[in-house]
């Protein structure tokens, strides 16, 4: 399905088959493209670029489709690694984490520092968190081979 080209945000590199590669989600998915374009929210003079997720109702294109900003996109990412990292030590802690200590990094950027920690406001994170370990090992398999190609690419570009 063609990503449109007639809307706010303006795509200029696509991946328009993405429903065939959407995870567990794959051949069977809404999101049906991804693009990195011009930003929907640019205003006269000012350019920013804008990673998005098209979403496809079957229908119309769906007001649920996101648009972030790239470094959203890599800080998202970011976060990821560094979840995936805390888990693969976590069965160390009873609740999979330290309620003492819920911080698990912070990781500097830009002069300060994104903090990486367990959502302790949740109240039920003691039984969402042993959910999202269950999710992040039923989906290592997807989620790894995802890694290892961005690292592949990372390499390729001298990161």
């Amino acid at each position: 399905m063609k990503i449109p080209t007639n809307l706010k945000h303006k795509p200029v590199i696509v991946s328009d088959n993405y429903e065939n590669v959407d995870g567990r989600y794959a051949y069977h998915t809404d999101a049906k493209g991804l693009s990195l374009g011009l930003a929907q929210w640019n205003d006269r003079g000012k350019v920013d670029i804008s990673a998005k997720v098209w979403r496809h109702t079957g229908g119309k294109w769906s007001r649920q489709s996101e648009e972030l900003p790239l470094h959203r996109v890599l800080d998202l990412a970011i976060l990821v690694c560094r979840a995936k990292l805390h888990f693969r030590e976590a069965y160390r802690y009873e609740k999979l984490y330290d309620p003492e200590k819920p911080v698990i990094d912070r990781v500097g950027l830009q002069g300060d520092a994104m903090t990486v920690a367990v959502c302790t406001e949740n109240e039920k994170i003691d039984e969402d968190i042993k959910l999202f370990s269950q999710a992040l090992s039923d989906d290592d398999e997807l989620i790894g081979e995802r890694l290892k190609t961005l690292s592949r690419i990372l390499k390729e570009m001298g990161y």
